[in-house]
């Protein structure tokens, strides 16, 4: 017949749970012995019970050596940890840096684009003057034009007033062309 499965809970009942306890420890004990001769290894087992008594094992070594051990490994491990915590705090800083230097090219950047773009404005004010000049002077020769056309009586009167009727077409399509040109002037200022 085999054994049963206990089920693994808090023992309600006082003595049942203290004479549990015992045999536990004693066995955990016992276990930890064959571990030591059979892989020839050092074992130090401390075990508190629930009413605070203390409990320990060892074998291979003395306790006060596998004890000093552990300490030795625990602080190398922690320096270790605390090391790899200050990688992890380095990296965000470095990330930080990154995008430092990624603001300051894109600030440099920036003044370029507006440093071409007012070489770009200024050319463009140019060309509009210009422009302006050009249909400042074909204005003053239509207006010429008109003054001749006028002096001479000889023409009719239809075709006087024809001609009079383009060279005005003429000339107030100029100035509306003039006036578009400094309302953008205007705009880009």
């Amino acid at each position: 017949m085999g054994r049963r499965k206990v089920e693994i809970k808090r023992i309600e009942n006082k003595s049942s749970r203290q004479v549990t306890f015992s045999k536990r420890r004693k066995g955990l004990i016992e276990k930890a012995r064959q571990l030591s001769v059979l892989c020839e290894s050092s074992i130090a087992v401390l075990v508190v019970s629930g009413s605070g008594k203390l409990y320990n094992s060892a074998s291979g070594d003395n306790m006060s050596k596998i004890i000093d051990r552990y300490e030795i490994q625990r602080a190398d491990e922690l320096k270790a940890l605390d090391l790899a915590e200050k990688i992890r705090n380095y990296l965000p800083h470095k990330e930080l840096l990154e995008i430092v230097q990624s603001v300051d090219s894109l600030i440099s950047m920036e003044e370029q684009l507006e440093t071409a773009l007012s070489v770009i404005r200024a050319k463009k004010t140019e060309l509009m003057m210009e422009e302006v000049k050009s249909l400042q002077e074909t204005e003053m020769l239509l207006r010429e034009e008109n003054q001749i056309l006028a002096s001479h009586s000889q023409l009719g009167k239809n075709k006087k007033k024809k001609h009079l009727y383009i060279i005005k077409s003429c000339i107030i399509s100029t100035l509306q062309k003039k006036q578009k040109l400094f309302s953008c002037i205007v705009k880009e200022f």
